[in-house]
């Protein structure tokens, strides 16, 4: 708790371009949530270098992605935002943890199994161990409730595994966390597989809608999504196609799917399909132009890094003293 609000914690990685389905999915949501907890979002760049990555790239688009954070609606000043990358104490609260993680358990991740297929070329410790520097993420702002989609379930468990066995050992010096249940934010399935969710890294450049797409890249994306031979707007498993374009275009205008599906009635596909790259556009168009204004004020930008690293480091090293302490670390003289 912190000033009698829970705390939440939060972050994205500094890969790729965000989608479509990360704005609907998970960032509008947040900009509604700092009225009731105290949240922290992090730009996880750390995460983000089990993958080789460009230095130049990755600063650029961890910027960008703080810069998105903010043109998206997350007040800095309400909002703890700041770059992973400018905590020592992740790292620091990482490395102990480990120290009370089984391999057993690292070895029971699914993403690891997932990513190792994926990048056979650079399986390297980090990418092994990746769970326990979220888990360090989350403990670290004694963070009561965490955000996840059931392909993190699995290192939320890890995290309050850790946390119960520290404070088994130690007495009470971590917060286990919860999971995050609120108002669930629209899934976007990619437009041309709707068996898959829509994703940064999808091969398929016509699969995904970015924030920065321009609107005649929306529309054209939306024209060619894949839908079905039966030319009849339902909402229905059976046209998964279809269902996502109803998805979208619910989560953008606030209309229900049977809305959707009332207002479209007895209308053709191509005429839904403009409806919804109108929609979209209608939605990206005001971020895409703040995150324009925005990235221009260099100062400004600057300031809420500085700001909220202070902040960030200000609490994560609350939690930290008391952990190295509890762990037999010597104290510092001041």
């Amino acid at each position: 708790m912190i000033d009698g609000k829970k705390v939440l914690f939060s972050g994205m990685q500094a890969t790729g371009n965000l989608t479509l389905g990360n704005y609907l999915g998970a960032l509008k949501n947040w900009v509604t949530l700092s009225d009731e907890y105290e949240c922290f979002y992090s730009v996880v760049d750390m995460h983000s270098i089990t993958v080789r990555q460009d230095p130049a790239t990755l600063r650029k688009r961890a910027r960008n992605l703080l810069t998105l954070y903010i043109a998206a609606g997350l007040d800095p000043k309400k909002n703890c935002i700041y770059y992973q990358s400018h905590v020592s104490g992740h790292a620091e609260l990482a490395w102990i943890l480990n120290c009370f993680t089984y391999m057993g358990e690292l070895n029971r991740m699914t993403q690891f199994k997932d990513k190792s297929a994926k990048h056979a070329d650079n399986i390297n410790a980090g990418l092994f161990t990746y769970p326990v520097l979220m888990a360090a993420d989350i403990l670290l702002y004694q963070a009561d409730v965490v955000p996840v989609g059931v392909d993190q379930m699995q290192h939320l468990e890890l995290t309050r595994n850790l946390a119960e066995r520290f404070n088994n050992i130690y007495g009470d010096v971590f917060t286990v966390p919860e999971a995050y249940i609120g108002k669930v934010g629209a899934k976007i399935m990619s437009l041309q597989d709707p068996s898959k969710k829509m994703s940064k890294s999808d091969e398929n450049p016509n699969g995904s809608i970015y924030l920065m797409d321009d609107p005649d890249t929306i529309m054209r994306k939306c024209k060619r999504a894949v839908t079905d031979s039966e030319a009849c707007i339902r909402y229905t498993d059976q046209q998964p196609g279809l269902k996502n374009l109803i998805d979208i275009y619910s989560a953008c205008t606030g209309n229900t799917p049977d809305q959707t599906v009332a207002e479209f009635d007895g209308k053709g596909y191509g005429e839904f399909k403009l409806a919804v790259g109108e929609a979209v556009v209608g939605v990206l168009k005001p971020l895409q132009d703040e995150f324009e204004r925005l990235s221009k004020d260099k100062a400004y930008i600057d300031a809420v890094i500085k700001e909220n690293a202070e902040k960030a480091n200000y609490y994560a090293t609350k939690t930290l003293r008391k952990v190295q302490r509890k762990a037999g670390f010597p104290d510092r003289i001041r």
